[in-house]
Parts: C-alpha cells; sequence; structure tokens
C-alpha cells in the first residue's frame, strides 16, 4: 500500500495538541487523543513527535506567537515617541480581549513548564523576546520587570475572571518604569 504524501500533516498534529489542550486540559494530552483529534493514525503522532514532552514544546511555540503577532500588530513598542507603559497596557487589553481560550490555553501549556523541564526553555523564549524588545526603550532590568508584572497581572486577570483595567495597567506599568 502506497503511502499518502501529507506535508500538512505535522502541522495538523500540532493544531490538533492545542484544541485538546484547549478543551481537557493538559491531563487530557496524549498521543492517541491528538492521534484522534488530527484524524491521523497514532503512528503518525510518535513519529513527528517521539514525546508528548516534544509534542507539548511544538504546541506551546506556536501559542507563543500568538502573543508576539498582538505585539508586531501594534507596532507602538517600536515607535520611540510612544509610551511604554501605555502600548504594554493597550497591548495585553486586546490580547486579553481576543480569544479567550487560546490565551488560557497559553498560559497553560506556559505553566506546564513547572513540572515538564522540557518546556522551560519554550517558556523562557517569551519572556526573552519581549525583555528584548523593551530593552530598546528601557534599561535591561527595567525590561524584565516590566515583563514579570505584564504577567502577572494577565494571570490574575484570568485565574480571578475579574475584568482587565486598563487604567490600573497603564499606572501600575508607569510606576515601574519611572523607578527604574
Amino acid at each position: 500500500m502506497a503511502r499518502r504524501h501529507d506535508p500538512e500533516r505535522r502541522q495538523r498534529i500540532i493544531d490538533a495538541a492545542i484544541r485538546v489542550v484547549g478543551r481537557g486540559g493538559i491531563a487530557g494530552l496524549s498521543h492517541r487523543t491528538v492521534a484522534a483529534e488530527a484524524d491521523v493514525p497514532l503512528g503518525s503522532t510518535t513519529y513527528h513527535f517521539r514525546t508528548l514532552d516534544e509534542l507539548m514544546v511544538a504546541a506551546l511555540r506556536q501559542a507563543n506567537e500568538g502573543f508576539a503577532k498582538a505585539v508586531a500588530a501594534r507596532g507602538g513598542l517600536e515607535d520611540p515617541r510612544a509610551d511604554v507603559a501605555t502600548e504594554l497596557a493597550a497591548l495585553m487589553g486586546e490580547w486579553l480581549a481576543g480569544d479567550r481560550n487560546g490565551v488560557e490555553l497559553e498560559y497553560e501549556l506556559y505553566l506546564a513548564a513547572l513540572r515538564r523541564p522540557a518546556l522551560r526553555p519554550v517558556a523562557a523564549e517569551w519572556c526573552e523576546g519581549l525583555t528584548e524588545q523593551l530593552s530598546r526603550r528601557t534599561d535591561p532590568v527595567t525590561a524584565r520587570a516590566l515583563v514579570a508584572l505584564v504577567d502577572g497581572i494577565c494571570l490574575q486577570v484570568l485565574l480571578t475572571g475579574t475584568p482587565y483595567d486598563e487604567a490600573y495597567a497603564r499606572e501600575a506599568l508607569s510606576r515601574v518604569i519611572v523607578a527604574g
């Protein structure tokens, strides 16, 4: 029997893993559930991703792109005339107001790095990328503090279910910048 050429299969498996985690959390992720979701043979998932950690790394890397795309689309962090606190606060608002499931999924995969060391370098990429961008506008220590505050505010909104308060975020971010 001839093998069917399917160049998109790897991507479909990653997309399926993201959907599985989005529906049932990390605990529901297995090669079997992903294969069923992607409508591919079980062997395809293990061919492309030998371990679940490899699959989760690919899913987290793809999920991380959501925030990076929001940063790039907004463009304000690159504008030297733009107020960094205002831009970051607006960016968080746009991100949190978008696909809430996608944001929750991104954080679930991000926090999975606590128990899965293979995910830690990918989780760190998000922090490092944003810190690098912010370091162009402020010093590196302040940039890291801003990233930590962004992370904290987003987690609080997700965990408490309280609405995002852009004015509060802008004020808190401004205070970190002024203190730096």
